[in-house]
């Protein structure tokens, strides 16, 4: 796809840069290049390519997250520490 003098000013004005005529001389061979490569890969048939969900093969490190039983007597000594309970939650000040 080869971009016209009049699209590179269009593109410009959309995104408030100012270009002289030589910078759209240069932008407009650039991004036709690049077009131009995009439309090398559009051709490219892919079907039999498998799927990668990720490029470098490193998975999650973190553990698990997994609730814990707690103890109900803990959970009472916890509580009857608290200066503020509600519904069973122990309620804090707005960090905000």
């Amino acid at each position: 796809m080869e971009l016209t003098q009049n699209k590179i000013k269009d593109i410009a004005m959309l995104a408030r840069i100012g270009v002289t005529d030589a910078e759209i001389d240069e932008y407009q061979k650039d991004i036709s290049s690049v077009l131009h490569y995009f439309e090398k890969l559009q051709e490219l048939d892919t079907n039999d390519v498998e799927e990668i969900g990720h490029i470098t093969g490193v998975t999650n490190v973190y553990r698990r997250d997994v609730v814990d039983a707690v103890d109900e007597t803990e959970k009472e000594k916890i509580m009857d520490n608290v200066s503020d309970v509600h519904d069973g939650y122990i309620k804090v000040k707005n960090v905000l």
